[in-house]
C-alpha cells in the first residue's frame, strides 16, 4: 500500500466514539461537540469488516482512539475481534487512563498490545482545571496497572503548555528514571475552534529538552521497540524509560507518515489536518468492496499537512479524530 509519494501505509488510526469524559482545553471546547447520532456510528462488526478488507493490501498496525474509547461498551470485544484477523500484528490504544485500572487485564486478555496515555499534569487538581473534569486520575495508578496486565510498551503524552503545565517537565521526565515508561512530550497545536489557546501556549521542543537536559546526562536512544512514531527520543543514564520529543510545530514528519486515520462516523481522513477524506461507511452498508476506495484515498494523500499555516482540515477539535 503506497501513496502518491511512495509512503508505505500500513497503520490505521481507528476512532470509536466521537465523545469522551475529559473536556481538555487543548482537545475538545468546554461545552462539547454535537454528538454523531449513534445510526451514524460504526458498529464494532463494521470495524471489523472495515479491517479485514484492508489487511490484505498491506494493513499491519492499528490504533483505538476517540474521543475516549474506553467509555465505549465492550471495548476488549472489538480488540479480540481485531486480533484474530490475520494480518493484524499489532493493536495499540490511546486513552485518558481513567479507566485503566479497572480495565486493563481484560484489555490485555483480548488481545491489546501497547497503551498510549494522555495526562497532561501529575498533579490531582491541575488534571481537573485541564481536563474541566475532576474525576480522581492519577497518572502513575493508571500505568501501573497497564504494565502489571502486561501491556506494553507504556508512552505517556504530555501536552507542553505555556504557563499551563510547563512547570512540570522534571517531574515527568523523572518518571523515566522509575519506571519503564516512555514519557513524550508534544508541541501544543492550537487547532479548531480552540482559540483560547495560542502560538503564545506553544512551548518549543527545543526549550522542553533544555529543560530535560539540565537534570542529568542524556543519550539518544532508539525508543520503544515497537511504536515509536515520529518521537525523537533519549535516555537518562541507566534509567528504564525514555523521554521523547514530538514537533508538529517546529518541525514535520510528513515525509515518512505510515498512516491514515478512520473516523467514528465511516471516513476515511488520509491526513490529520488535511481536507482529504474518503467515506467509507455507507459503501460497506450497501456491500460494496472497499478496496478501490482506499487505492484511490492513497492515490489523493497529501504530501504533507498545512497547520503551520492554521488550515486543519475543517476539524472543529482534535477530539473528532483521536489525535
Amino acid at each position: 500500500m503506497l501513496d502518491q509519494f511512495g509512503r508505505r501505509i500500513e497503520y490505521l488510526r481507528i476512532s470509536i466514539t466521537d465523545r469522551c469524559n475529559f473536556r481538555c482545553q487543548y482537545c475538545m471546547p468546554v461545552e462539547g461537540l454535537p454528538w454523531l447520532p449513534k445510526q451514524d456510528i460504526l458498529r464494532y462488526e463494521e470495524i471489523t469488516e472495515i479491517v479485514r478488507q484492508l489487511a490484505p493490501l498491506g494493513l499491519k498496525r492499528l490504533r483505538l482512539t476517540g474521543g475516549e474509547p474506553t467509555i465505549r461498551p465492550e471495548l476488549a470485544s472489538l480488540v479480540r475481534q481485531l486480533k484474530a484477523i490475520e494480518g493484524i500484528e499489532d493493536i495499540a490504544l490511546s486513552t485518558n487512563g481513567v479507566k485503566l485500572p479497572q480495565m486493563s487485564a481484560e484489555l490485555a486478555a483480548a488481545g491489546l498490545d501497547r497503551v498510549n496515555i494522555s495526562a497532561d499534569s501529575l498533579r490531582p487538581d491541575r488534571v481537573a482545571q485541564i481536563a474541566r473534569r475532576d474525576l480522581g486520575f492519577d497518572l502513575v495508578t493508571a500505568a501501573q496497572a497497564a504494565q502489571d496486565a502486561g501491556i506494553g510498551p507504556i508512552k505517556i503524552n504530555v501536552v507542553v503548555m505555556r504557563g499551563i503545565n510547563d512547570d512540570e517537565v522534571a517531574d515527568f521526565a523523572q518518571l523515566t528514571r522509575e519506571h519503564p515508561w516512555h514519557v513524550r512530550f508534544i508541541e501544543l497545536m492550537p487547532v479548531g475552534e480552540l482559540r483560547e489557546l495560542t502560538w503564545e501556549h506553544v512551548v518549543p521542543s527545543a526549550e522542553v529538552f533544555a529543560r530535560v537536559q539540565a537534570l542529568g546526562e542524556l543519550q539518544p536512544d532508539g525508543g520503544p521497540a515497537r511504536g515509536n512514531g515520529p518521537a525523537v527520543y533519549h535516555r537518562f543514564t541507566g534509567a528504564p524509560g525514555t523521554i521523547g520529543l514530538i514537533t508538529p510545530m517546529t518541525h514535520t514528519y510528513c515525509s515518512t507518515c505510515n498512516r491514515v486515520r478512520l473516523t467514528a462516523d465511516g471516513r476515511l481522513r488520509t491526513c490529520l489536518f488535511g481536507d482529504h477524506e474518503v467515506p467509507l461507511r455507507d459503501a460497506l452498508r450497501r456491500g460494496e468492496r472497499l478496496e478501490p476506495l482506499f487505492v484511490k484515498a492513497l492515490a489523493e494523500k497529501p504530501k504533507e499537512h498545512e497547520l503551520l499555516q492554521m488550515r486543519v482540515g475543517g476539524l472543529r477539535a482534535l477530539s473528532e479524530v483521536g489525535g
